[in-house]
């Protein structure tokens, strides 16, 4: 009797934690939704509709966090806009997810190579040719980037430094 208040948390406690893992999915099982909004969302940004693109592949993530598929479309969306540091970051994530992407590893490496990281896209490039063993369509991928090289740099127009003498500023001011 004097065990019974001691049990009965026991046997309680024993039966949340059997029953939390009945119900998760494995790792590699991924919504089929999550999969078709990916394909739609590669679609739209294959069509240029960018933005579109953007919230459908992240409606995706939504209904499935493991999805690296999505994170991937999201690094190439990102690089399609000419955001080249928020799609290493999509990379990363889908790499942080599966560390031996070939895909996610040479989009990853472009974007480095978009910023201007040629040293560290090289990097990427020993990996994949690392895992791949053989020639494969994303390490020809990012080689080609590499030897690319990183876009011209824009420069901006530059401020002019002297100061109009007071008269001739409220001069120009005036006139219609």
């Amino acid at each position: 009797m004097r065990f019974s208040p001691a049990l009965l948390a026991l046997a309680a406690t024993l039966a949340c934690v059997s029953s939390s893992g009945v119900g998760q999915k494995p790792d590699n099982q991924v919504d089929p939704r999550s999969m078709a909004l990916v394909a739609r969302g590669d679609a739209l940004r294959q069509a240029g509709k960018l933005a579109e693109a953007q919230d459908m592949l992240e409606t995706a993530l939504a209904l499935d966090p493991r999805n690296r598929a999505a994170y991937v479309a999201l690094g190439r969306n990102a690089a399609a806009q000419n955001l080249p540091g928020k799609a290493v970051r999509f990379y990363r994530d889908a790499l942080t997810l599966d560390p031996n992407d070939t895909t996610a590893l040479a989009g990853q490496g472009a974007a480095m190579v978009q910023k201007g990281a040629v040293e560290r896209a090289k990097v990427n490039l020993a990996r994949i040719n690392q895992l791949c063993k053989t020639a494969c369509p994303p390490s020809a991928e990012l080689a080609a980037a590499i030897q690319k090289g990183p876009p011209p740099t824009v420069v901006t127009a530059q401020a002019n430094t002297t100061v109009p003498p007071k008269g001739a500023e409220q001069a120009t001011q005036k006139q219609p």
